[in-house]
């Protein structure tokens, strides 16, 4: 159970991983980077998440997550950037907000051909930052689709 519990803690704090499989099966620092700039382009011109851009430096957004996919998946980066939490809470975001960027990370993995299994261990990576993301006391907000 304590080592359990320390393996939780290593992930939640952002602590690298001592094994860099994962970051050479999604394609190292070049691939990595595609991911992280496909990914913010695509919210940033979602009309549903777009607005959680405003007033962000999307360069530096995605420099950030860069690095933080790198030092998570064993790679030679270090993230630098504020905690989930830090950066996200005057947001306000919904699970629905987390799950639309998550979307367009699973469509930027597609279109690097990254094989289904690799996309969930990363992906099982990443989840427990949901619960630093979202605000739970607030509701999904309406979609309507752009005219």
């Amino acid at each position: 159970m304590l080592r359990a519990a320390i393996v939780l803690i290593a992930l939640h704090t952002g602590a690298a991983s001592a094994d860099d499989t994962l970051y050479r099966a999604l394609g190292g620092q070049e691939v990595i980077v595609r991911l992280a700039d496909a990914t913010i382009d695509a919210s940033v011109t979602d009309p549903r998440i777009t607005h959680t851009f405003d007033e962000v430096n999307v360069r530096r957004v995605k420099r950030l997550l860069a690095d933080q996919i790198c030092e998570l998946t064993g790679g030679p980066c270090v993230y630098e950037g504020r905690t989930m939490q830090e950066s996200h809470y005057h947001l306000d975001l919904t699970d629905a907000h987390f799950n639309w960027l998550v979307e367009h990370l699973q469509d930027a993995m597609d279109r690097e051909n990254i094989p289904f299994f690799t996309q969930n261990k990363l992906l099982a990576i990443l989840a427990p930052m949901r619960r630093d993301i979202v605000k739970r006391d607030i509701p999904a907000p309406p979609y309507q689709a752009a005219k």
